[in-house]
């Protein structure tokens, strides 16, 4: 007889019973990280659309894409550091995504809106716009990795940003669909004029490779007797917005305008604040912009 242990029938279904197939594992970036990317995706494809409707002279829509780009790409770099996705791939991607929609979409709608009237003359404001916003852009890609900036610099952009540049630039187009909605067509009149149209773009262009300081809102406070004004003023914004987005758009341009000025002395302010002697390495202000 053989020394070998009895083996029961249960035993012998379990040592021939077909082992569990693993599940294959795929190298490469979840699909979290990959939210941002395809946000940026959406913006471009938003700009390229906006071009399109400029073609079939829908510049209503044309506006309303590259603002839908404008608030795309204001949540794709704040969603990839929330999600830990940033990458310089993705800070590539978003320039080359924010020079389509940001330069070259816009100068394209307003050369069909009204320069086209100015033949070779009326493309030299688009084509030193979209010159000027990849000058722009090109810079501060340049900066991510250059020396590292004063405490009281990082609250600010150095020149006017992409969004912000293809909003001022097309503060002509608002301003002509608003003369459209209430039939003035004096206004429409004036909108659409090239030389209006030449001097809006070539000055935001200057804007864009200027060395302003800026706010960038990014680590912006408000002080507590500020916050209560703040939001009914922006709600009553929305509700402007909501009524008439044309006037509420031509309007943000000149607020954001108009806050140059103050931008600039709250800057030289806390510079002046950080070169006084006491203050550590002239890096830190006194109290944040």
């Amino acid at each position: 007889m053989s020394d070998r242990p009895a083996v029961s029938p249960i035993q012998r279904l379990r040592r021939y019973r077909p082992r569990q197939r693993r599940r294959p594992r795929y190298k490469g970036p979840s699909f979290n990280r990959m939210i941002p990317n395809l946000m940026t995706m959406l913006g471009l494809c938003a700009g390229l659309t906006s071009m399109r409707f400029g073609l079939e002279g829908r510049f209503g829509a044309a506006a309303v894409a590259i603002a839908v780009a404008a608030v795309i790409d204001g949540l794709d770099g704040r969603l990839a550091r929330l999600l830990k996705a940033t990458s310089r791939f993705g800070a590539e991607f978003d320039s080359l995504s924010d020079f389509v929609c940001f330069g070259v979409a816009p100068a394209f709608v307003l050369y069909l809106w009204s320069l086209q009237r100015g033949g070779a003359y009326g493309y030299a404001p688009c084509l030193m716009f979209s010159v000027c916003m990849a000058l722009r852009l090109a810079r501060f890609n340049a900066s991510l990795d250059g020396a590292p900036k004063p405490a009281y610099a990082y609250n600010f952009f150095t020149g006017v940003p992409a969004p912000a540049g293809a909003a001022l630039a097309l503060f002509p187009l608002f301003l002509g669909l608003e003369g459209k909605s209430l039939g003035w067509q004096w206004l429409v009149g004036i909108a659409q004029f090239p030389l209006f149209n030449a001097t809006v773009l070539i000055g935001t262009a200057v804007l864009l490779v200027s060395t302003l300081p800026i706010w960038s809102f990014k680590n912006f406070k408000v002080r507590s007797e500020y916050v209560l004004p703040m939001l009914l003023g922006t709600g009553a914004y929305a509700a402007v917005a909501l009524a008439d987005p044309w006037a509420a758009l031509a309007g943000l341009s000149v607020i954001y305008l108009g806050m140059l000025p103050f931008s600039v002395r709250s800057f030289r302010r806390l510079r002046r604040e950080a070169e006084e002697p006491g203050e550590e390495n002239g890096l830190v202000p006194r109290e944040n912009a």
